[in-house]
């Protein structure tokens, strides 16, 4: 099952195998209170996505699209997620954004549903 959190959230034992998928490591963050198992800033948007969002909400359906677009092409990647999540109960994929419904997380987590 594949959950979503905020990283800055305390990990908990129901998350499981804790994946954080955004590029650049959470601001303020130590990697003790992370507590990320696996770090995958390739499946994150790429810079050029990320920075020309820039977390405008008017953006966001957009963005969806073209994040959607590059899932497509990272297979491997995405097919590794898959993987974990036949492997464990529980994958939890972190991010460090502060908005619960317009992150990265929300869109893969939607795009690994679609492709069981």
């Amino acid at each position: 099952m594949i959950r979503v959190k905020r990283v800055y959230e305390k990990p908990a034992k129901e998350d499981g195998f804790r994946l954080l998928v955004d590029r650049l490591w959470p601001r303020g963050l130590t990697k003790e209170r992370a507590s990320v198992d696996l770090w995958m800033k390739k499946i994150a948007p790429s810079d050029a996505l990320r920075k020309w969002f820039g977390h405008e909400p008017e953006r966001w359906p957009e963005f969806e699209k073209r994040y959607r677009k590059e899932l497509a092409e990272k297979k491997d990647l995405f097919s590794q997620i898959q993987k974990l999540e036949s492997e464990r109960k529980f994958v939890t994929l972190l991010y460090g954004r502060n908005d619960e419904r317009q992150n990265q997380a929300v869109v893969l987590a939607d795009a690994l549903k679609r492709k069981r």
